[in-house]
């Protein structure tokens, strides 16, 4: 018998990347369309958050059950399952008529888009030789990276020229042509029929990401632990993640195997990811309100402002998948964060002034710096790991990326909202009747202290003030977790030579 000829990798590549940028784009893409799906469906804006929470929480509980699924039925097989799904899901969601209707759907399309990401990445791990995985996670990363910087341009333009609605008929393309592809040229793997299901672990593990996300997603609005519902949700995730620890380490066949977590450079590979994703996604939603409440942008040039950043993520990930194998990989990974470090701090520097040369350049410097940490750091996660744990693994890291991101995007702004509080009444303090400055201003006529309207035009300018101040503060914040991921570089074992 003749061997069957191996696939083409850049078949394979092209096939797994349009799974991967179809659902990089979805984490971000809907975002900008959030109001007018409120105004279509009639709902308030806690309920039209569920859109964005559904998918979130289905996403990042079903992630975990990728490596299960893939080894019980094949890899190929869910694969092609799972895009199939998510590309219907998607066109379910455009033709929603009510909240209840979109919400389901959105449920539906994070449980099938949950495991596009670790088994694109799985794959090409898979398909290259060692040597070449550096090229591998740059091509992987560009999706995964610059989807979700690219989304909010591309989903500001669909709703703003079309409708809300084609932010999901987007996907049907992307869908079949990947579809296509991976059956095609994507190889099975030998199921494993006699593999059992651990479902206590399980259960303990989504009670606890489901938990955390809903805490997450929910705090800011219900003001955080004065809220009996974020009390109980914290103390849910805590108990549940506990209980999970213990049983895996306990249990004959857990629903993750221990032994990942003794290759020191995957343990490690977590821990960066998990603030990769907290500075990646968190400034991000940071950066389109800030343009548009406080400089006036339109929600289009938003769009065509932050393009620059995933351009230079995209020329960076190129830049770092050559240089793969030829330079220590601590030292692109280094780099980026320094680069990443000083693009937060130029952004401190921010005035309601600001011009679009400063955003453009603070965005590609930006851009640059996580695109030369995600490409060596994705490599030397899995440089030292047994190709046994892979499709568990991918899964593991796709799941810290976006529980970090989570994270962030609820640290960022609740943090902006207690510093626009606090900033408020601190520079409110100053505008006293006895203060020489206010009483000159008012003099000459460029306040007026004696009116309903002039107090609210001051007010008004106070808060505007303020909020620009929040602003910064959250983009320093960013900047100290940048430099405070430094040390773990050393941590980061160099593989030995291919």
């Amino acid at each position: 018998m003749h061997a069957r000829p191996a696939p083409p990798r850049a078949m394979v590549t092209v096939a797994v990347m349009l799974a991967t940028i179809m659902q990089a784009l979805d984490t971000t893409i809907a975002n900008v369309a959030l109001p007018h799906m409120q105004g279509s469906m009639g709902a308030t804006q806690d309920q039209i958050s569920w859109v964005l929470t559904s998918y979130i929480v289905a996403a990042a509980i079903c992630m975990p059950l990728t490596s299960f699924v893939a080894a019980r039925v094949g890899r190929k097989r869910v694969f092609l399952w799972s895009v199939a799904g998510f590309t219907l899901a998607s066109m379910l969601c455009g033709a929603a008529q009510s909240l209840g209707q979109i919400v389901a759907f959105r449920l539906l399309q994070g449980v099938f888009g949950a495991s596009l990401v670790p088994l694109s990445q799985a794959v090409l791990l898979d398909t290259y030789p060692r040597k070449q995985h550096g090229s591998a996670m740059a091509l992987w990363g560009v999706g995964v990276m610059v989807g979700p910087i690219l989304g909010p341009g591309l989903g500001g333009w669909l709703t703003e020229y079309y409708s809300w609605r084609w932010v999901f008929y987007i996907n049907l393309p992307f869908g079949l042509l990947a579809w296509a592809g991976i059956a095609a040229y994507v190889s099975e793997t030998t199921p494993e029929r006699t593999r059992r299901f651990d479902l206590l672990g399980f259960a303990l593990l989504s009670l606890a990401i489901g938990s955390l996300q809903m805490l997450l997603d929910r705090g800011a609005s219900l003001d955080w632990f004065a809220s009996p519902e974020i009390v109980a949700e914290t103390v849910l995730a805590g108990l549940c993640a506990y209980l999970f620890v213990a049983h895996i380490f306990t249990h004959p066949q857990p629903f993750i195997a221990p032994g990942l977590f003794k290759d020191r450079n995957f343990s490690v590979g977590l821990v960066f990811i998990f603030l990769i994703g907290v500075i990646l996604l968190a400034t991000m939603a940071l950066l389109p309100p800030f343009m548009q409440q406080l400089l006036g942008y339109p929600v289009i040039d938003i769009g065509l402002l932050l393009a620059p950043r995933g351009v230079g993520t995209m020329a960076a990930m190129l830049l770092a998948g050559r240089l793969a194998g030829r330079v220590d990989a601590r030292l692109p990974v280094g780099a980026g964060l320094l680069l990443t470090a000083f693009s937060l701090w130029l952004m401190t520097r921010f005035t309601a002034e600001v011009g679009p040369g400063a955003l453009i350049g603070s965005g590609l410097l930006q851009g640059l710096g996580l695109g030369l940490i995600f490409v060596p750091l994705s490599t030397a996660t899995f440089s030292t790991l047994a190709a046994r744990y892979r499709t568990e693994a991918t899964a593991l890291y796709s799941l810290a990326r976006n529980i970090g991101s989570s994270i962030g995007i609820s640290v960022v702004i609740s943090y902006l909202s207690h510093q626009l509080q606090a900033n408020h009444a601190a520079l409110g303090a100053f505008l006293t009747p006895f203060r020489l400055a206010v009483q000159s201003a008012s003099a000459h006529g460029a306040i007026q202290l004696d009116s309903t309207a002039g107090l609210a035009l001051l007010n008004a300018q106070l808060t505007r003030q303020a909020a620009l101040l929040a602003y910064l503060q959250d983009f320093r914040l960013m900047m100290w977790i940048s430099l405070a991921a430094l040390p773990l570089v050393l941590l980061l074992r160099q593989p030995a030579p291919a």
